[in-house]
């Protein structure tokens, strides 16, 4: 039962309750008016102090799809944050108001921490470079729907790879399902951190290499998770603007891939995405922010105890 549990990081639940969020989204996928009701009564707080789109509608879009409600901040200077009020206060308090929370938060570590404090189910929605384990169920469920399975693939992780929370997620969780392997495609400055390297992928004896040019390897891949290079991550302009254009996937690249790779992307791109290789069938980027919301309500309504 996952009921009351919180999600702070993608190996907090096993591959058996992984399982029974995706069994789940599979079927309000199919049955939605059967679930547009279960969260009545329930209020999902979203305190995100950091800029989001996409993660915090996707939440506040799937909490009122199952009939619940929302209150929340993207704000944080409009909130008594701004006064100086620490996370476990804010948690403490809201926790009187709402039923689950979704937290981002720039510092690593701020979810966990609230979870210490919380008294009802915290969702982590991405803490700084660290982790955004939604956005890694939301990956998941995109290549189970669309591979049929989460086993013997080869996935090229391609761009900003040092401070990636999702790259980081999902090479986490992917690392627990049979015969998968790594190619990390990044220049040097953006490598894969060597905690992930070695706690993860060495200790585990995941097959990897490491790559710089995507157009050297884009033919040995079945799923290409293209991300962006942040410049929100940068203390130094000059370096982000050497690197930012490090990779862009154009239809010349693609012609290289197999016909039945996928196109993954965490969302917002900028430029590193053509935007002709969006008619492109294997372009699955979109989709994925759908399947986004309906394993977010799957979630929700595990945690929350309603189905």
């Amino acid at each position: 039962m996952l009921k009351g549990k919180s999600l702070i990081d993608p190996m907090d639940f096993s591959i058996d309750e992984l399982e029974e969020i995706f069994k789940l989204a599979d079927d309000i996928i199919e049955n939605p008016e059967q679930y547009s009701k279960i969260a009545f009564g329930k209020i999902l707080a979203t305190l995100f102090y950091e800029p989001s789109t996409r993660t915090r509608f996707s939440f506040e879009t799937a909490m009122l799809r199952l009939g619940g409600q929302i209150v929340g901040f993207s704000e944080p200077n409009s909130t008594s944050v701004s006064k100086g009020e620490t996370v476990a206060d804010t948690i403490r308090v809201v926790g009187c108001y709402a039923d689950i929370i979704a937290m981002r938060h720039p510092k690593e570590g701020a979810p966990k921490i609230a979870a210490m404090y919380s008294e009802v189910p915290i969702i982590n929605a991405g803490d700084g470079g660290h982790q955004h384990p939604t956005q890694t169920l939301t990956d998941l469920l995109t290549i189970r729907k669309i591979k049929g399975n989460l086993n013997n693939s080869t996935i090229g992780i391609c761009g900003d790879l040092k401070f990636g929370r999702t790259v980081h997620s999902l090479i986490k969780a992917l690392s627990r399902y049979k015969n998968n392997k790594f190619i990390l495609i990044s220049p040097n400055e953006l490598k894969i951190p060597n905690y992930i390297k070695k706690e993860i992928l060495e200790k585990n004896n995941i097959d990897f290499v490491e790559a710089k040019k995507l157009e050297d390897v884009i033919e040995n891949l079945d799923i290409l998770y293209m991300t962006r290079v942040q410049k929100e991550r940068f203390f130094n302009e000059e370096d982000y603007i050497r690197l930012k254009d490090s990779y862009i996937l154009d239809k010349e690249k693609l012609e290289l891939a197999k016909k039945d790779m996928i196109i993954l992307h965490p969302l917002p791109r900028v430029n590193e995405i053509d935007y002709e290789v969006d008619e492109d069938e294997r372009a699955c980027y979109f989709k994925q922010a759908k399947f986004g919301m309906y394993v977010r309500m799957a979630l929700m309504a595990k945690l929350l105890g309603v189905v």
